[in-house]
């Protein structure tokens, strides 16, 4: 079993912050799914991954296309991911289910905290996979520098 990860994102939008655990996701070797609920919003992380920086280069793809399978980093709207993933990354309230989180090294589940919504969101979540026995951990940026606030 893997564990869960909430990061609330108070200081920094998603587009910064995702970069930065993907990057540590690859550092640690593992093949990350980034799952989102519109393609559109997909498509925007896309094109903010393909314009970091030179030496942060993360290789990613949207699924649906011919080489899902080989994708380091793969953004998709589907429940599976296509490129055998160890790590789940959720953005924008996808559905994230105690099964991923037993198949999986590691969940992290990525709310914006300036979101009233997003955080009813999280706070599902949390409860969702705490109640079903799954490890968390909640880490938050409130004080400038992340910080495990909570963990079960």
């Amino acid at each position: 079993m893997g564990d869960s990860y909430f990061y609330h994102l108070t200081r920094h939008p998603l587009e910064h912050t995702l970069p930065v655990l993907l990057g540590k996701a690859r550092q640690a070797g593992w093949r990350v799914a980034v799952r989102g609920t519109d393609g559109g919003r997909m498509a925007q992380l896309d094109e903010t991954l393909w314009l970091g920086a030179e030496d942060g280069f993360l290789p990613h793809g949207i699924a649906g296309g011919p080489h899902d399978a080989d994708q380091p980093i793969l953004l998709t709207t589907a429940p599976e991911a296509a490129n055998a993933p160890d790590c789940l990354m959720a953005v924008d309230g996808a559905e994230v289910t105690p099964e991923d989180v037993k198949a999986l090294a590691r969940v992290c589940i990525l709310f914006d905290g300036n979101d009233g919504a997003a955080v009813d969101r999280a706070r599902m979540q949390w409860k969702s996979l705490t109640d079903a026995g799954c490890p968390a951990q909640y880490w938050s940026e409130e004080s400038g520098r992340w910080e495990m606030k909570s963990k079960r």
